[in-house]
């Protein structure tokens, strides 16, 4: 621990971004984790469903790139590679409706 008092303002504030970020971060593994899910689903007749889902895992996850909690293009890297199971998952439905 640092003697410098403004160094200890420092330490505190540090931490309280690190456990922040750490619960925005979780939140995107937990969000894409659940679109993946419902788009491998092989009952599910809904691509609404699955859209709704990930509108919201787009959500979450701009709002975290805009805050700095990740980089943008590690932000655009997860939309594309979840975009691409989706639509297929989307694709999937729509062929055989």
């Amino acid at each position: 621990m640092a003697n410098i008092k403004q160094q200890k303002k420092r330490d505190l504030t540090n931490e309280k971004r690190r456990v922040k970020n750490s619960q925005v971060k979780s939140t995107i593994r937990t969000a894409a984790k659940k679109v993946g899910k419902i788009a491998d689903m092989k009952d599910n007749k809904d691509a609404a469903v699955i859209q709704e889902s990930y509108q919201a895992f787009i959500k979450i996850i701009d709002t975290a790139a805009g805050k700095g909690v990740i980089k943008k293009s590690t932000a655009a890297r997860k939309k594309s590679r979840l975009a691409k199971k989706v639509n297929s998952a989307v694709a999937a439905l729509t062929k055989t409706a």
